[in-house]
């Protein structure tokens, strides 16, 4: 008898977590359980993807190509896995730098206007786990001192891409590399 009661129990918990993110909502996102990332501070570093941001800890700083000019798409459940970036200090990077608030959550340093996180999955300096992984609306790709999204190639483009217009993308993180 206790089997189908947990069974049940399991199939609603994991029908509402589903449901979380799964679209837009009216209601205001709730606070983000994840505090912004690292150290607060910005300077450039050697990656495998050559030189990018990275934070007052040495984790690679990125932006997502849902986010606007100066806005932030992060919402709470994205903030668990993409860190805001702290406002504070920054060492060579050419950029124009200032901060904007994310949804419902901390600011978020901005870079030539991008808002820019750290990714949960990255654990040392020089990681770049979260090099064009496609979740939240967007694709994440790492940040050059100007502020360009840092392309897989090694190349870095003055803005951005944009996701093509109708197309699907999960908010759920993906993580197809074995995350």
């Amino acid at each position: 008898m206790k089997i189908p009661a947990i069974l049940a129990v399991a199939a609603t918990a994991v029908l509402t977590l589903s449901a979380c993110g799964a679209g837009n909502t009216t209601a205001p996102d709730a606070a983000p359980q994840a505090t912004t990332g690292g150290a607060s501070g910005l300077h450039v570093a050697s990656t495998s993807l050559g030189r990018v941001l990275v934070d007052g800890s040495g984790r690679t700083v990125y932006l997502l190509t849902a986010d606007g000019h100066n806005l932030s798409t992060c919402s709470s459940s994205c903030l668990q896995f993409w860190p805001a970036v702290a406002p504070g200090s920054h060492t060579g990077v050419t950029g124009q730098v200032g901060s904007t608030a994310t949804p419902g959550g901390p600011m978020t340093a901005t870079v030539a206007g991008h808002p820019v996180y750290t990714f949960s999955q990255d654990h040392a300096s020089g990681d770049v786990n979260g090099e064009g992984l496609q979740e939240f609306g967007g694709t994440w790709y790492a940040v050059s001192a100007t502020g360009a999204a840092v392309q897989p190639d090694g190349s870095s483009s003055s803005s951005a891409p944009s996701p093509a217009p109708g197309s699907a993308q999960s908010s759920a993180p993906s993580y197809g590399r074995g995350y």
